[in-house]
């Protein structure tokens, strides 16, 4: 298999990749091809990560003895000796994992020619962890590679900005994302199209509401619940429901993976299932739980702020129809609702919406209560829309 396969829509940042391990294979050290420090960047669901990983594969394995496919089956699955991966489900990442991965990548490589360190999302790092990593970057080990991964570049502070190699990724064709999609996934070509429609080319969401039916009902009935909003009554009562969504949307993600989680490791420590926990080994079990507690907190985040940003789309698709703009509608499923306020309300006022929930989302951003920012985001729907 090809290390770079399924990476819809970047030919551009594939190729300068391969350049790279490609000169460090024939060991070319010139400047313009092979760098100590890499960060990808690109738009949310534009398979930032999934490059990252298949550029370490190419990498590590460069002048191993093992092939190609087995170094990107060890990568994947993060066993490969030589990788160190930092990711994260929580708000934020943490002085002190910073800290473990930089004396790991003081250590050389065991089978490779390079030891390879992976930062998923980046840019959660505060600036006191920031500038731990950039201490890193500055004398860095000479056979350690570092990538970075993160939406843009100017979400890591300057000083690491200067010591790094860009690559940026693209926002995938719809039309790729789909065929990704019927390839990999086995979907079918109108479920496809209507889901990397929706995701707006995010290839894990398209994957999402591609392959579970109860996501894509989730999301269609946030979108139908706020174009039935007549009064503030009906806005607070709306911002309620849409919590709830998004409470079930997380609470779907993260229960079947908690409960993975707990049975391995109860398995690891010895603990036939049904059986009585030694107290000795609670602490480990009370460590892992609140671990899932802080990724639940992150994934209930991502998903209010996932029904925001479709939100977005609805009022976008209204916009280009009462301005009679060219460009594809997005929700295609809810036409005949979306028609309906489109004629009974005005641009600008779809504008001002527009506004209120980008507001919002900065506002959640800033820590302010998901419900009052949702009940205030939808006061403005019932207020600037006149129903809508």
């Amino acid at each position: 298999m090809s290390l770079w396969e399924g990476l819809t829509g970047q030919a551009e940042a594939i190729a300068v990749l391969e350049a790279a391990a490609s000169s460090s294979a024939l060991g070319s050290t010139g400047e313009s091809s092979m760098t100590h420090s890499w960060l990808i960047t690109g738009p949310p669901g534009s398979g930032r990560s999934n490059i990252a990983y298949a550029f370490a594969a190419a990498l590590l394995g460069t002048r191993g003895e093992e092939t190609e496919e087995s170094v990107y089956k060890q990568v994947v699955a993060r066993t490969h000796p030589d990788l160190s991966v930092l990711s994260t489900e929580r708000v934020i990442i943490s002085i002190d994992e910073v800290r473990k991965l930089v004396a790991t990548s003081q250590f050389s490589p065991s089978v490779g020619h390079y030891r390879v360190m992976i930062i998923e999302d980046a840019d959660r790092m505060v600036e006191r962890t920031s500038n731990v990593l950039l201490k890193a970057l500055e004398e860095p080990p000479p056979r350690t590679v570092w990538i970075l991964c993160a939406p843009s570049e100017a979400d890591l502070i300057p000083t690491i900005r200067s010591r790094v190699r860009s690559v940026r990724l693209r926002t995938p064709a719809i039309e790729d994302v789909a065929q990704l999609l019927q390839d990999r996934d086995g979907v079918a070509p109108d479920i496809a199209l209507r889901a990397a429609r929706e995701a707006q080319s995010h290839i894990g969401m398209a994957h999402r509401l591609a392959t579970n039916a109860e996501a894509r009902e989730r999301r269609e009935l946030a979108l139908t619940t706020v174009l039935n909003i007549r009064t503030v009554s009906d806005a607070v009562i709306a911002a309620s429901s849409l919590l709830e969504l998004a409470k079930a949307d997380a609470a779907a993600i993260t229960e079947e993976k908690d409960a993975q989680e707990r049975e391995s490791a109860l398995r690891s420590l010895g603990v036939a299932p049904g059986g009585t926990v030694p107290p000795a080994l609670r602490v480990q079990l009370k460590n892992l739980e609140e671990d899932q507690k802080r990724r639940a907190t992150r994934s209930l985040r991502d998903g209010i702020d996932r029904i925001m940003v479709d939100l977005l789309s609805l009022y976008r698709d209204i916009l280009l129809t009462q301005i009679g703009a060219p460009g594809e509608l997005i929700n295609l499923s809810i036409v005949n609702n979306l028609m309906s306020v489109a004629n009974r309300t005005t641009a600008p006022s779809t504008l001002a919406i527009m506004d209120g929930i980008a507001e919002a989302r900065r506002r959640i951003e800033s820590n302010v209560a998901p419900a009052l920012a949702l009940e205030a985001m939808l006061v403005k729907v019932a207020v600037s829309g006149r129903g809508a």
